[in-house]
């Protein structure tokens, strides 16, 4: 007989079932609004709705148990929830633009918006080039998320002060996010560099945003002190990077019935990563070689995915990543006892240090 399988984190206090309740009413209020202008919206709902019908929702716990772990008054629970929840928002706009950007063909097991958009354009024979749609419609969708995003936010039933704080915070949270997301255009238009740029795209582009800037806005609305923003920030960078440093193994080596994207579908877009970054510095002549031909190209086949895993594997790039990891892991939990907060609260968000770190989706 074998134990059942622990609890996630992720679902304490039954966050992803609320934040899934919050998102589909968010949906489905947009949804009216947009039949208000035309029926000729539905496919941006539905493709919005396939979106956010799953996913880890790693930001709104970040978010939610942030705010708890800072003394978050239980009598704003929802409203602390629905503020969480406006971070799959903000998600989805960085997923559907980035897709555009590496020209991602898949998301979730699904196609991307773009590749979706592109389908109803040809399916329906209309003029001009089903791609340029395509790209065109999800970049609107995008932009409209961005635009609930606030929102969700900035409905959230707190005190105008807290908001305030917690909008502080969200503001600088996108430009960092936006930032990170040029950064990371113009690494793969430089053909790629040191290990130190590819860190410097990992902080700004995903580590900062997806956990140590949600905290704040959780820390924000709770009125916490300097302390606990500091400790924050301690555990939320690294385990960031970490976080990131998983996610681009995963996009290499992952498997993919469990990833919902093709095997080695980075090596293919040309993500110059640190996981890339380091193989490349420490590669011979001859793998460099192979790395430059490979790499980026939009028809690799199975020989040359498991061409580049191999050299990222013989120049010791994935193990030294692995170690990376362990030791961000580290660092980021020696932080979270810096500060004095809510006992659940530290006790779940160890459990989401080590969720984000240990993965294989």
């Amino acid at each position: 007989m074998t134990s059942a399988k622990p609890p996630s984190p992720l679902d304490a206090a039954d966050l992803r079932t609320r934040v899934q309740v919050v998102v589909d009413g968010v949906i489905a209020h947009q949804s009216h609004v947009l039949a208000g202008v035309s029926d000729d919206l539905t496919p941006m709902v539905e493709a919005l709705r396939a979106l956010l019908a799953g996913g880890k929702r790693l930001r709104p716990a970040f978010c939610y148990w942030g705010w708890r772990g800072a003394g978050g008054d239980p009598a704003h629970d929802d409203a602390a929830l629905r503020a969480a929840a406006s971070l799959e928002f903000l998600q989805a706009c960085a997923l559907i633009h980035d897709d555009v950007m590496d020209g991602s063909d898949t998301r979730r097991g699904l196609p991307a918006a773009h590749r979706r958009f592109a389908g109803v354009h040809r399916g329906a024979e209309w003029l001009g080039s089903p791609e340029d749609f395509g790209v065109g419609a999800a970049i609107l969708l995008g932009d409209l998320c961005l635009s609930w995003a606030d929102e969700v936010l900035l409905t959230a039933e707190f005190p105008d002060d807290a908001l305030r704080r917690a909008k502080t915070v969200y503001d600088e949270m996108r430009t960092e996010l936006m930032a990170g997301q040029y950064l990371d255009l113009l690494e793969q238009a430089r053909g790629g560099g040191s290990v130190e740029r590819a860190l410097r795209v990992v902080r700004y582009k995903s580590a900062k945003y997806t956990i140590e800037r949600p905290l704040h806005v959780g820390a924000a609305l709770a009125g916490a002190g300097r302390d606990v923003f500091a400790a924050y920030t301690g555990y939320g960078l690294p385990l960031g990077e970490a976080f990131q440093l998983r996610d681009d193994i995963l996009g290499v080596f992952g498997d993919p019935i469990e990833t919902g994207k093709p095997a080695g579908d980075d090596l293919r877009e040309g993500k110059r990563t640190v996981l890339i970054a380091i193989a490349v510095e420490r590669s011979t002549p001859v793998q460099a070689e192979v790395i430059r031909r490979h790499l980026g190209d939009p028809g690799l086949d199975a020989n040359g995915v498991d061409a580049l895993r191999e050299i990222i594997a013989a120049t010791g790039a994935l193990a030294h990543t692995e170690t990376l990891i362990g030791d961000l892991l580290n660092q980021s939990l020696a932080a979270l006892g810096t500060a004095e907060l809510e006992p659940q609260a530290h006790e779940v968000l160890t459990g989401l240090a080590y969720a984000a770190t240990r993965r294989t989706v």
